[in-house]
Parts: structure tokens; sequence; C-alpha cells
């Protein structure tokens, strides 16, 4: 009965994806799960949801949450209002409680239920051509990947839910964090052989095989496997089918952006991006939330990303600065944005990381160079035979590319690359309240409410 339930709510929830698929009007009311699956148009309806630009009936990271929750835990990010609950992430008072960690966890749970769904749906099922089957297992298993990396390293060890059996899921302990890894390295590496280089509908907004890498090469980092990070970073890099140089800094998040690895569709009747909408301030008010000092401070004379990607504003004689990657609020805006999951300079920076750790500092400083240089900055100059100094230039570097996006300047601090970039040095720094605990966030109270088999992270209880 659940996965009748759920897939109505699925093909319910479809029909605002034209961008993706053309859907026949009138759905029916009530189907079964074998109808939803009976054939390769409901299928691609089914996964047209997965990529619905809304956080609690399609994509899971879809309200900005995470890029506040994030830029307010690094150094990124101030909040006006005090006492917001999201002023908690700033001051490190989260606790089980917290309204801003529910969503954090919830979200992404909903939509590995509906990958996990359309799993189980195309596995085995002899209406779809077996292309076909192995095209959407591939996608789905990114799309998990995606979540589940995300959820670990904001939570550390989760629950590890591959189906869609709700009595089973329910009373899952958690999975070790080497454990989520391990499998989300398998997801991927199963859509990097299932997955074509073609993108297999119009646009960049369905993974295909170097989206599957992105993230390998994104998790390898992490896990500081140098190698396999620099090889699949280096295999995207060299596919040319991505722009860098000539994609001008105010075009790298619009719609078909040349720098787009993957991007959702977002525009609405009424809204494109929630960044937009969250960190851009109406006439004559004051933003939400801040640019920090600490990170204008890391931006050099003449970098066009403070220019083109931080906002400012003026209100009673007091200078505002605001995130600004996404400009549009409104839907009549133009050109369109899309949401940006994964974009050619991330990938250009990862390499160089990457480099730097395996002693190919001329390799790492190379890749640094061409990210400054769009920027408008000079080459970078740093003594070669240092590779934390190297580390240190690659760090900065992300910080100022890639800030405000997807939790990567939080992600970077609490893994330690260098004592100079790392949460113990820059948050004890600029911040007070910090403290190693506070690198995880606490498990809902309400899911462990629900399941007592989950235990709580350090310094919660």
């Amino acid at each position: 009965m659940l996965r009748t339930v759920f897939a109505m709510i699925i093909l319910c929830q479809l029909f605002s994806c034209g961008k993706l698929i053309e859907l026949d009007g009138n759905p029916p009311t009530f189907i079964t799960n074998q109808q939803l699956f009976s054939d390769s148009a409901t299928v691609m309806s089914a996964v047209a949801g997965v990529y619905t630009y809304s956080q609690s009936r399609g994509f899971g990271f879809s309200d900005a949450n995470l890029t506040i929750a994030t830029g307010l835990s690094s150094d990124e990010l101030s909040i006006v209002d005090n006492n917001s609950y999201f002023a908690q992430f700033y001051s490190y008072t989260l606790t089980p409680w917290s309204s801003g960690i529910i969503g954090l966890w919830n979200y992404p749970y909903q939509a590995i239920y509906r990958v996990n769904d359309i799993l189980e749906g195309v596995t085995g099922n002899s209406r779809i051509s077996e292309s076909l089957a192995k095209q959407i297992t591939g996608e789905m298993k990114v799309v998990r990947a995606l979540y589940y990396f995300y959820l670990v390293n904001q939570f550390g060890g989760v629950p590890l839910v591959t189906s869609t059996d709700f009595e089973q899921n329910a009373k899952l302990p958690r999975s070790s964090v080497e454990t989520i890894y391990t499998h989300i390295r398998t997801d991927l590496q199963d859509a990097v052989n299932d997955l074509s280089a073609d993108y297999p509908s119009a646009g960049r907004v369905r993974p295909n095989r170097y989206t599957a890498k992105a993230l390998l090469s994104k998790v390898n980092l992490y896990l500081g496997d140098w190698q396999m990070a620099y090889d699949e970073a280096d295999d995207i890099i060299g596919s040319h089918l991505y722009g860098f140089a000539d994609v001008p800094l105010r075009a790298v998040f619009l719609e078909e952006s040349e720098e787009a690895i993957w991007q959702l569709p977002v525009k609405t009747s009424y809204r494109q991006t929630d960044e937009a909408q969250t960190f851009i301030p109406n006439t004559g008010a004051v933003p939400r939330y801040l640019v920090t000092s600490f990170l204008l401070d890391q931006f050099e004379n003449g970098d066009q990303r403070l220019l083109e990607w931080i906002g400012e504003t003026t209100v009673n004689d007091t200078q505002y600065r605001y995130p600004n990657k996404y400009k549009n609020k409104s839907a009549s805006e133009v050109p369109t944005e899309n949401y940006m999951i994964f974009r050619l300079g991330e990938i250009i920076l990862t390499r160089a990381e990457a480099a730097a750790h395996l002693n190919n500092m001329d390799q790492a400083i190379k890749d640094v160079n061409v990210v400054r240089k769009r920027a408008g900055l000079l080459e970078v100059q740093v003594d070669q035979r240092s590779q934390e100094d190297v580390l240190n230039v690659v760090m900065k570097e992300r910080q100022t590319e890639l800030c405000f996006e997807w939790g990567n300047r939080w992600f970077d601090l609490k893994r330690n690359v260098t004592d100079a970039s790392s949460a113990s040095t820059v948050l004890h720094t600029h911040k007070s309240g910090y403290k190693p605990t506070s690198n995880l966030y606490p498990i809902p109270q309400a899911q462990r409410d629900l399941n007592n088999r989950l235990e709580q992270n350090d310094g919660y209880n």
C-alpha cells in the first residue's frame, strides 16, 4: 500500500517539469506502482520528478537552507536576526530540537525514498528496454550518492536506506561514515559504467558520465585518495565538453552555462532560485544574511568575483554586502538562471589540490592561475618547494571561487587540509563558540523519538 500511495504522490508532483519531458494532461488519481513503471513514458515521468526544484516534492536541496546553514557555520555569513533559529548555526548553539536541522535531514531522506522507488521500479522491468533501465539506474545512483554525501558531511554516520521497505527502514541504526562513503563510491562507479558522455536530455539537467565523475572526484578528495581524485578531475577537464576561461563570471550560473556539469531548471511562474529569494534584499531593506568581513578580506584588489558575486546595498547610510551569485528573484528577470550543482571551476580546483598532495606543484599552480585569470587577477607567486604553501594557495582560491556553493567552505574547514585552513585555526580566530563537536550537526530529536536506534552525535546529549 505504501508504494501505491507513493506512486500517486510522484505522478501528482511531476506535471510542473515540462522542461524535462512533455506529459499528457489529466493524470489518473489512483495508480498502482506497476502502472507507474508500466512503460518508458511513465518511467520518465517519475524520473522528471527527481529533478523538480522543490525540496518537499522533488530535489532535496532547493530551499537554500544548506547554503545558509553551512555559510553561517563557517566564516562566510553572519545573520542580522539573532533570534532566528538559523542564528544557532552561527553561534554553534544547535540542539537536537533546533528547527534549522530538520529539513537538512528530512528532505534528503524523502528524496532518497523517491530514488529508491525508481531503482526498484526499473530493475528487472521487462516493460522497458534494457538500455533505458541502465540509463535511469545510472542517473538515480548519482542522485542518491549526492544526498548521502551531504548527509554524511553534515551529520556523520547516518542510516543507509537502499529500499522502500518502510518497516525495515524505520528502525535502521546509523551506519559508519566509512560504510556510507563505500556505498557512495560504489553507486558512483556503477554510474560511471552505466552512463555515457552524452546528456540524456536537452541541457545539462540530468547526469551524464562526467557528472558521476565530478562527485566521485570530490568524494576521493575528501577521503584523501589523491590520485583517484586527480584522475577523475583530469578526465572531466580533458573531455573538453565544458568551458571555463571564456565563460564570463556573470554567465556562470545561467541556463545552459558552458561551465555547468549539472544544473537544474528552476524557473516557475513566480520565481527562479530560492538562493536569490533568500539573499537579495528588497529595496530599502537590510539583507537577512551578510557576507562576513573575514571573507571580504580574502578578495584581492581587482578580483572581479567581488564585484560580480557579492552584492551591495546601502540602508540609512550603512553599507551591507550579501551573496549575489544568483541574481534573479522573479520569473520575469532575464537571462534565466539555473541551479548549479557541479561546475568546471570546482573540478579545476579539485585537480589543483590533488596535484599538490601528489607533489605535482607545477600543475597545482597552473590550475589555480586558470581560475585567477578569469577573475581578473595576476598569476600567484608561491614557493613551489613548499607543499603547505601551495595547498594554502589552493584553499584560499577555493574560498573565493566557491563561496556560497554547496557548503564547500564549511567542509573545507573541517577537512583540515593545512593548519592555516583548518576549522580549529580559522574559527577560533574569527568566531567564538566553536568547538570540535560543532563539526557535525545534531541528529534531530524527532527522528530519535521515532527510532531509538539512532545514537546522538557527541556534544549534543
